[in-house]
């Protein structure tokens, strides 16, 4: 990186630097009030980024990786909350088609990218192959070696062709996924987000550990680096994850118009019976 980009990246990210409180430095849980006061200042911060991204014509793609229950759609929640849809969409693919495991692997991947001014958050993505399928035995040896080889030469033409690319990897203790997973039995509101994969998932601890492992040895790159990110605090994983996300991508807060509301002409304009349209049942 050139000492001009670098010189704007730190002035680009004055406002992120200033938000009150080191994260990582605090050795007690986040206190709620805390957590949402932090949580606002960044969510003002993203609106920003993503106004700038918008109108700049840049892609963003980031990457949501770990394991089961780690925190990754919690995250993702927050850090679309307040966004505009049309500018920052969620990718969350399911099980592949017939049709699409005799595609390229990469090309039901290649098909969410984002064009110019639009930012798009994998949960899970291009490397199911290198954990889940791996692991649960859905892909073969050659299938397996030949994305780890072809991988890092995928993300290098992503980002040679102009998009900002960032990984996240989730890390989380046993223990904490077993807590997690048990309130995720006993809660009839999460009951959904746990499945028998996750389960089977789960008798093979270690085995994901090493695909995790050897995962990184080949994709943690220069080019397109892993980042993990400590989850077993998920209000601290939350804020320090976004935090990080708005470092990595140069914005500038954008100067808008000052809008004034134009008044209603309601000239020659006779409304139909209230009593004719059909309203929900008042019922709270």
């Amino acid at each position: 990186m050139s000492r001009n980009k670098k010189h704007h990246t730190k002035e680009s990210h004055n406002s992120i630097e200033n938000l009150s409180g080191k994260i990582n430095s605090l050795s007690k849980k986040l206190t709620k009030q805390y957590y949402f006061d932090e949580l606002d200042k960044l969510h003002i911060e993203l609106v920003k980024m993503h106004d700038w991204v918008k109108a700049k014509g840049m892609r963003v793609v980031v990457l949501f990786e770990g394991r089961d229950a780690a925190g990754k759609g919690g995250v993702i929640k927050r850090i679309n909350q307040r966004l505009n849809p049309r500018v920052c969409r969620v990718v969350a693919l399911g099980i592949p088609t017939e049709r699409e495991k005799t595609q390229w692997y990469f090309q039901r991947y290649a098909n969410h990218l984002p064009a110019e001014g639009e930012i798009v958050l994998f949960d899970r993505s291009w490397y199911n192959r290198a954990g889940v399928e791996r692991v649960m035995e859905f892909c073969t040896e050659d299938e397996y070696w030949d994305f780890l080889r072809s991988c890092p030469r995928f993300e290098e033409m992503l980002i040679h062709s102009g998009i900002i690319l960032i990984k996240y990897w989730f890390s989380v203790s046993d223990q904490e996924q077993e807590q997690r997973f048990l309130e995720r039995i006993n809660d009839p509101l999460k009951r959904w987000k746990i499945s028998e994969m996750d389960l089977e998932a789960r008798t093979r601890w270690i085995e994901y550990s090493k695909a995790k492992d050897e995962m990184f040895s080949y994709t943690d790159t220069k080019i397109s680096p892993w980042y993990v990110v400590d989850a077993d605090d998920k209000r601290r994983a939350r804020l320090n994850c976004i935090h990080h996300l708005l470092s990595k991508i140069p914005y500038e807060e954008l100067k808008h118009k000052k809008i004034l509301l134009p008044p209603i002409n309601k000239e020659g304009y006779v409304r139909s019976p209230m009593s004719e349209q059909t309203f929900v049942p008042e019922v709270y």
